[in-house]
């Protein structure tokens, strides 16, 4: 059992810590996380077990023109622990009744073509690939970095769209 509540910039310091040390988290800087609870706060979205722990997050946004005019999820992360027990499923059905309030047409997300485990649990909440993006994470530059790697664009029509 969790309850979702507003990603509020104190989370972000105190216990956000413990969910985004994970190798399969996109990591940013403080500032783009504040970007987003500045700009889209209804997208930000915690989930907490009953003891306060912050047991996963997601962010996203409403962006586009026309017929083009999406939710985009930006990150989502479960914290280890509390994996496969249905949170990303809650979290996600979250920002989707969010993007059909903004009256948008779809939700789009980015995952690396790797990460076979995402996509097959997207595909299983009705997400199908849309296209491939050539080297959109980046790898570095330093020594024995990752190369750059490609990323599928999934996306699930919502009630707006007409097909």
């Amino acid at each position: 059992m969790c309850t979702l509540r507003p990603f509020y910039f104190q989370r972000l310091v105190l216990s956000f810590n413990r969910v985004n040390f994970d190798p399969l988290t996109e990591n940013y800087g403080t500032s783009f996380y504040l970007q987003y609870l500045v700009n889209w706060p209804e997208y930000c979205t915690v989930a907490e077990s009953p003891s306060g722990q912050m047991m996963g997050y997601i962010l996203g946004k409403s962006e586009g023109q026309a017929e083009e005019w999406h939710g985009h999820v930006t990150t989502l992360t479960v914290s280890p622990q509390f994996r496969r027990l249905g949170i990303a499923h809650t979290l996600m059905n979250e920002l989707e009744k969010i993007s059909e309030n903004q009256r948008c047409f779809f939700v789009d997300l980015f995952v690396r073509v790797s990460n076979n485990i995402a996509i097959n649990m997207y595909k299983n909440f009705g997400y199908s690939v849309y296209r491939q993006i050539i080297e959109y994470y980046a790898g570095g530059n330093a020594p024995h970095s990752p190369p750059d790697e490609d990323a599928y664009d999934m996306r699930k029509a919502l009630s707006r769209d007409p097909d």
